[in-house]
């Protein structure tokens, strides 16, 4: 009888065999260089990961290098997919998986316009992507288990989120105020006729 060696069983994740160029020409006929991809409509064949990163820090990698073309960032940034917690870029006719240290976006400002109604606070990302502090795109803040350093998160879309910049968290703590939430003291910002928690006090 044969027995099978299990070792060889283990299947190796599969790798694309496709450069960068070819991958930027396939999304430059994706999309209309207007408007965002309908990316959540597209559902292709996985065709392996590629060597793409995308760093804490919002840099992009290639092969272990940075990407300096922003351009070519923002291209790849409006294909972007998540599915569960995994990573994708998507065209019509595949998928390629990449790994991303934190959140797949960075925010490096905000501005505040005042309303009739209230403040109104937005965020531009490291993409160029604007985001308006409301209900459909709201702000979290998560906590090191072990150093207890908090790591602020905006929603962008489509389930992909960004990581806000410690200077541009720290203008929004100062615009924070008080509030009570169920017996327990918040320290929030109110955009969009909503309060959202900074976390409790």
């Amino acid at each position: 009888m044969n027995h099978s060696d299990p070792e060889s069983d283990k299947q190796e994740p599969q790798q694309a065999d496709k450069d960068l160029g070819q991958i930027l020409s396939e999304l430059a006929k994706s999309s209309d260089g207007k408007s965002l991809p309908p990316v959540e409509k597209w559902d292709p064949d996985f065709c392996g990961d590629m060597e793409l990163v995308i760093k804490r820090d919002g840099s992009w990698h290639y092969q272990g290098s940075p990407i300096g073309r922003q351009r070519l960032v923002k291209l790849f940034s409006t294909v972007l997919k998540k599915e569960d917690d995994k990573y994708f870029l998507v065209t019509p006719v595949e998928k390629l998986g990449i790994r991303v240290e934190d959140a797949p976006f960075l925010v490096i400002r905000m501005q505040v316009k005042d309303s009739v109604e209230g403040p109104i606070i937005s965020f531009e990302d490291n993409c160029d992507n604007q985001i308006v502090l409301t209900k459909e795109n709201p702000v979290w803040v998560e906590h090191d288990s072990k150093t207890g350093e908090p790591s602020p998160y905006i929603m962008v879309r489509r389930n992909l989120h960004a990581l806000i910049h410690r200077n541009v968290f720290y203008e929004l703590v100062e615009r924070a105020e008080e509030r009570v939430i169920d017996d327990k003291k918040h320290l929030g910002v109110i955009s969009a006729g909503e309060f959202f928690s900074l976390g409790t006090i």
